[in-house]
């Protein structure tokens, strides 16, 4: 919005702003915050920042645990969910050290920005465009509880197929048959307009949204291709504005990856290209499907290391419930055009030089976008530098449907991780390519190995419901 302090103390006045809110992002992607009144902002609000405990965001030891926040001006919107006048920005954090503040290596932001400067310097490319596809659930009621006599989940859509003999309307979603569906079955469709108009008014560029292939209640928003960073900032907003219109409207909503048992589960999509001086460098008319050799590497690195990048993709326990054969999630190493049984989708619509690319389907939303934009460049530039070719790898191309290959054919096949818990051993093993140019600091990587084995641990220790189902009169 503003480039400058002075416009930003401008805009305050003109708007009658009362607040000014900062938003930080803590390890595992969530927002966090700080306010401030708007009296109160001035020009050392932005050279000094705001104070902040980074232990409790999981980053720094708390010895060391002293930051400053540092807004940037860039980002500054009027937040739609107050009722008090809001100015919101996000920015990056600094360690305090004498006699100036150094960034802290570990922080979201400052890894993205640390990423795409490894890429210029790496002469590859200058710009990475990247376009995540945000799959969602709008629940009318959820609850659950996780206590020593009750563990459990309900949740309702009114238009759902289990409601077909309460909901008295007769306006009701077959199984797996909401995809692109109509009024008036999308019973949603003004929620998400306001959604869409409120991340066109946050100067996001949105492509589209509509109802997803699960019938109880999923959709998807797709905004425009855009510079890797400032997606990145981008995604946090979308997931904000979805969940608080989702409120607003009376509805709940989830990015959550496998909500519903038995339905198509929430992906976040990565459609990805490169470019450098304003050129593609990912298209070639004689390539397979049109990409370059350099497009080929790139796949080849993110496929080389795609069991320890799902660490950083597809971080919660729920995220390898969706990555199962029969809903459109891919589950098999390889890399083919218009299939989406395989990692790696090239889309056959995309048929100009400077929007060839493909996408990586197996991350979803439960993970820090920050984290996981900045480490899909690192595995495609491993892959340039190293000349991974992913044919030479057997890695496909594979234009058939992987669902229908006979046993012993997909007996053949390389697979994702099946658990958190073996993505977590791959990232573990193999993360030097995150580590190249101090982009990934080590400390970060092994404590965000430490906090995720945790996760799994105290989650495997609850009884499931479906556990009292299978064995409770055994």
């Amino acid at each position: 919005m503003a480039k400058s302090v002075s416009e930003i103390i401008s805009f305050i006045k003109e708007n009658n702003i009362e607040m000014v809110d900062f938003k930080m992002v803590d390890i595992n992607g969530q927002y966090r915050h700080v306010t401030i009144p708007a009296k109160n902002f001035s020009e050392s609000t932005m050279l000094e920042g705001i104070g902040f405990d980074a232990s409790n965001y999981g980053y720094a030891v708390v010895e060391k645990s002293d930051m400053v926040f540092i807004p940037d001006p860039d980002t500054a919107i009027i937040d739609p969910f107050c009722a008090v006048p809001t100015l919101s920005m996000t920015g990056n954090a600094m360690i305090i050290d004498h006699p100036e503040n150094r960034p802290l290596a570990q922080y979201p932001r400052n890894i993205v920005l640390a990423a795409e400067q490894y890429m210029k310097d790496s002469g590859i490319a200058d710009t990475m465009l990247i376009l995540p596809e945000f799959e969602f659930h709008l629940f009318d009621e959820v609850n659950w509880e996780v206590s020593a006599n009750s563990i459990g989940v309900n949740l309702d859509v009114e238009q759902s197929y289990f409601n077909s003999a309460l909901q008295g309307k007769g306006c009701v979603v077959p199984k797996q048959k909401n995809y692109h569906i109509a009024k008036p079955f999308d019973t949603t469709y003004e929620c998400r307009s306001e959604m869409v108009m409120l991340m066109e008014q946050a100067g996001i560029p949105i492509k589209y949204h509509h109802p997803e292939v699960g019938a109880s209640g999923q959709f998807e928003i797709e905004p425009q291709l855009g510079q890797m960073s400032r997606m990145a900032d981008a995604s946090m907003m979308i997931k904000y504005i979805i969940r608080n219109t989702a409120m607003k409207h009376g509805k709940s909503a989830t990015l959550m990856p496998k909500p519903v048992y038995g339905e198509a589960g929430n992906g976040m999509h990565v459609h990805m290209l490169l470019m450098k001086e304003g050129e593609p460098v990912f298209s070639d008319d004689n390539g397979y499907s049109h990409l370059s050799e350099t497009a080929h590497y790139f796949m080849g690195g993110l496929l080389k290391h795609i069991a320890s990048l799902c660490a950083i993709t597809n971080p919660s326990t729920n995220s390898f419930k969706r990555l199962v054969p029969g809903f459109e999630a891919p589950v098999t190493v390889g890399y083919a055009t218009s299939n989406r049984s395989a990692v790696i989708r090239i889309p056959a619509y995309a048929k100009t030089p400077n929007m060839r690319r493909f996408e990586i389907r197996n991350p979803d939303a439960t993970c820090n976008p920050y984290f996981c934009y900045a480490a899909l460049l690192m595995a495609g530039l491993d892959g340039v530098k190293n000349k991974i070719d992913p044919h030479a790898n057997g890695w496909g191309p594979y234009d058939v449907n992987l669902y229908h290959l006979s046993d012993e054919e997909k007996a053949k096949l390389q697979h994702l991780p099946t658990s958190l818990d073996q993505a977590l051993d791959a990232l573990e093993a193999d993360h030097d390519y995150l580590t190249a140019g101090g982009v990934f600091p080590e400390e970060l990587i092994a404590n965000f190995i430490r906090s995720k084995r945790a996760e799994c641990a105290e989650i495997s220790k609850i009884p499931h419901p479906a556990e009292f189902d299978r064995y409770y009169n055994i």
